[in-house]
């Protein structure tokens, strides 16, 4: 591996979307991103990654079962309290709250079609706490 590499971050995220202001307006409302217009897309920001929404406008857009993009969260209180609120705000729920291996999840499906996961590590087994500089579960 080259050694510029380890200077590499993570930059953005782009997908397509058939309709940019309610998928933007998902990520703004629900998950406190800013939006900018961008021409007929819109850049969302949070801390330090962009997602581009491509307006997708005249053309398919077909996602695979299992593509998704994820958010954490620091408790379960806290992924149980999302839950929640998504379910009262009316968005597409796929899952229910799901405790897993990798620490308790949920799935939703945001305008345009796109899966997001909302997780914690907080419960998660200590193989996968440890990967996340998260101390091992006592």
């Amino acid at each position: 591996m080259s050694s510029i590499n380890h200077t590499m971050k993570f930059n953005h995220i782009s997908f397509p979307s058939l309709d940019v202001a309610a998928t933007a307006g998902f990520f703004e409302r629900h998950l406190g991103c800013s939006v900018t217009p961008f021409d007929t897309s819109a850049v969302v920001k949070r801390h330090d990654v962009d997602i581009v929404i491509e307006d997708a406008t005249g053309h398919a857009v077909d996602w695979p079962h299992n593509f998704h993009i994820g958010f954490e969260l620091p408790t379960v209180g806290d992924v149980a309290r999302l839950h929640e609120e998504f379910k009262e705000a009316g968005v597409r729920m796929r899952t229910g709250l799901v405790k897993a291996v990798r620490g308790s999840r949920f799935f939703c499906e945001i305008p345009g079609g796109v899966l997001v996961e909302i997780n914690t590590r907080e419960d998660a087994a200590a193989p996968y706490r440890a990967s996340f500089g998260l101390a091992p579960a006592a």
